[in-house]
Order: structure tokens, then C-alpha cells, then sequence
């Protein structure tokens, strides 16, 4: 049987940026038995460089070395997640903001923004009136007479 080492088939991850999760999910098929791995009492740098926000200059984490059985299942499964990996934006944009300089330029549907915002302020308003008609209904179960008592003499 061939064995491999965890940092050597990092090494041949089509991008490097992405070993942290490609590490997650290699522990995450041993866990489920998917692949037969043991820890090794030694450790490796993952080739991923993290940045600190706001913050000079990059770091690297370290994670513990893991041993395991080369198999064509593993094979298969190593294929599918280096191309699921590459796939993946490292980045996720957000959606931009509904500036007007965005909603001139086309990247904000303005009608959208409309309705949405249509939406909202409906929703206010059927909140402010549900809340005006119990706050009226709750004084009036109360009483606003002036209460009668018999007085003993």
C-alpha cells in the first residue's frame, strides 16, 4: 500500500490560497471514514498566506501532519475537491451599495430598490396602526369612566 503524507499532497492543490479549506475537508472525510488517515507527531506550514486586517505583512498557520492511505477512492475524492476549490471565488463580493452613482451607472436595479423600499415602509406603517389599535384597545378595556363605589355609611 502507498501512504502519503498530508503536506505532500497539499503541494499539488491547483491553489495553494485554499489549503486551509482543502485541509478542513480532508479531516472532515477522515471523520466520516471516507479516508483512512493517522496524525504524525510532527507539524507543517500550510501554503496559504492570511492577512491581518489592518495590519502590514502576511502570516502562516501551522497544522499537524497527517498520514494516509493512497487509494482510487482517495484519488477520486482528492480530484473532485481541488476542482470544487479552484471553482470557489476566494472572494466573496458583496452586493454593492445603493449609491447614486451606482444606481446611474446600472450596477443597482433601481426598480427593485423602489419596491423593496415600498415594501418597507408598507410594513412600517401596518406595524404603527396595529400598534395604535391595541394601545386604543387596552384603555378602553381598562375603563375611562369614572368608577362608581358605594360608600357605607
Amino acid at each position: 500500500m502507498a501512504y502519503k503524507k498530508l503536506s505532500e499532497q497539499l503541494q499539488e492543490l491547483g491553489n495553494p490560497q485554499r489549503s486551509d479549506a482543502f485541509v478542513r475537508q480532508f479531516r472532515e472525510a477522515v471523520r466520516e471514514g471516507k479516508i483512512d488517515a493517522t496524525y504524525l507527531p510532527e507539524r507543517f506550514t500550510l501554503p496559504k498566506e492570511f492577512k491581518r486586517r489592518g495590519a502590514e505583512g502576511s502570516y502562516q498557520r501551522d497544522s499537524r501532519e497527517m498520514l494516509f492511505e493512497v487509494t482510487p477512492d482517495f484519488e477520486q475524492w482528492f480530484e473532485q475537491t481541488n476542482n470544487d476549490l479552484a471553482a470557489t471565488p476566494t472572494r466573496r463580493s458583496g452586493t454593492p451599495k445603493p449609491t447614486a452613482e451606482n444606481i446611474e451607472a446600472g450596477v443597482v436595479d433601481f426598480k427593485a430598490l423602489a419596491e423593496e423600499t415600498r415594501r418597507k415602509m408598507q410594513a412600517s406603517y401596518e406595524k404603527g396602526q396595529a400598534l395604535g389599535r391595541s394601545r386604543s384597545q387596552g384603555r378602553a378595556k381598562k375603563g375611562t369612566g369614572t368608577r362608581k363605589t358605594a360608600r357605607r355609611k
